[in-house]
């Protein structure tokens, strides 16, 4: 039984303690904790309440069989999103109002960061695990680059943290063919840090972001700025540039035609416009 017990339940996200150690659990099982306003909500302010000194490391993951399943298509559909003048769906306002701020959050924080990922990370929710420092899969975790999939480019950071984890070759790879990397491949090219049985997976992270709470604070939060200052000093300008594409796209016919696709359960037919 886990000692971990909630400290703040907000609509789709669980905050949970033990002693130093945090878990802020997407709780959406329902739709494999896809992202919607309520979720981009509630997932900032519980990064924020982690920013707390006296939580000392920080594990993000899902309830359910999935991490993430990415944005929640089923919101521009129904137009649960804000809209251009046009009537099609303001991605580029999503970005940088509801999700890009995560990002940042995620890299703020003065402590180690560990995505605990069973199941599927899709789409921003790929890019959430991998803007984390560390990051486990279990044996059944797919990492889904599935933007390009609905005639999107990458977002929330996707395109700087896979240049910065794999290098030019295996990242244009991975964003021009929108393929799934399964945890195998992920932990053999670098993806990620290491696999661990999907049997027990809750408990083997939990056991991860103990130990890493119960490390040399100080030496930890020099180490990620070190990182930040090498690997992300040009985060704020790819995120500006990944909105304000996504914006552009958001407005073409391939966009909507793929959304209406993915909704009837087709594989969409890309017109180039």
């Amino acid at each position: 039984m886990s000692a971990f017990e909630p400290v703040h339940e907000y609509d789709t996200v669980n905050l949970l303690r033990d002693g130093p150690a945090a878990i802020v659990e997407m709780n959406r099982p329902a739709v494999l904790n896809a992202w919607d306003g309520q979720i981009g909500h509630d997932l900032l302010a519980a990064l924020r309440a982690c920013g707390e000194d006296d939580v000392r490391a920080v594990l993000i993951t899902g309830a359910g069989r999935a991490f993430s399943a990415g944005a929640d298509l089923g919101s521009v559909s129904d137009g649960g999103m804000p809209t251009r003048p046009g009537g099609r769906p303001d991605l580029e306002a999503v970005l940088q109002l509801r999700y890009h701020p995560i990002m940042r959050e995620i890299r703020r924080l003065r402590k180690p960061v560990l995505a605990g990922v069973d199941g599927t990370a899709a789409g921003i929710g790929m890019s959430c695990a991998l803007a984390c420092d560390l990051v486990t899969v279990s044996e059944r975790a797919k990492l889904n680059h599935a933007f390009t999939k609905i005639g999107l480019g990458p977002d929330g950071g996707a395109s700087i943290f896979l240049l910065a984890r794999l290098g030019w070759t295996r990242a244009a790879a991975i964003m021009l063919e929108g393929r799934v990397v399964e945890a195998d491949e992920a932990v053999s090219i670098g993806l990620v840090n290491r696999k661990a049985p999907t049997e027990g997976f809750r408990e083997t992270v939990e056991a991860e972001v103990r130990a890493l709470a119960a490390g040399p604070t100080l030496a930890n939060a020099a180490a990620k700025r070190a990182i930040n200052a090498q690997v992300l000093r040009s985060l704020e300008e790819v995120l500006e540039i990944e909105a304000r594409e996504q914006g552009l796209l958001g407005e073409s016919e391939d966009f909507a035609a793929a959304v209406t696709a993915f909704m009837k359960k087709e594989q969409p037919t890309y017109a180039g416009r």
